[in-house]
Parts: structure tokens; C-alpha cells; sequence
């Protein structure tokens, strides 16, 4: 586990949810964690963590595979 002082978030001038936030949103820019990853880090749901990358100015990582995925769910739902 890792501890951060009260004297470094005091140095910053952040809480420890808001560095938890700042590392998040750094190593999923970083593609080191996923976007669940990211998001639980952050102790964010999904909307939250979103908006968070937004004014973060980081772009949700979206690619091919994962549309085609996402098609293939809808398609395999019930009533389709």
C-alpha cells in the first residue's frame, strides 16, 4: 500500500480523492489501466469518471474492437 503524507496533498493543495483522481486519469491516458481500471481508482461510476476525462481533455479509448463488440452485445440482446 502506498501512503501519501498530509504534507505533500497539503503541497499540492489536494485531497487524497482528488490525487487519486489526478493518478487515474494519468494512467489511463497512459493506457497502463483500462477504463473500469481507471474508473474504480478513481472511485468515480462510469458518468463521473467520463466527465472527469473530458475536463481532463483525455479522449475515452474507442477503437474498432470495441464497436464491434459493443454491436455484438446489442445484437444478442433479448428482442432483437
Amino acid at each position: 500500500m502506498l501512503t501519501i503524507s498530509d504534507e505533500v496533498l497539503s503541497n499540492a493543495n489536494m485531497t487524497p480523492n482528488q490525487l487519486l483522481q489526478e493518478v487515474a486519469v494519468y494512467l489511463y491516458a497512459k493506457n497502463k489501466l483500462s477504463f473500469g481500471q481507471a474508473r474504480k481508482l478513481a472511485r468515480l461510476d462510469v458518468l463521473q469518471f467520463q466527465e472527469l476525462l473530458y475536463n481532463s481533455n483525455v479522449p475515452v479509448h474507442y477503437n474498432v474492437s470495441d464497436l464491434e463488440a459493443d454491436y455484438k452485445a446489442i445484437q444478442s440482446m433479448p428482442g432483437k
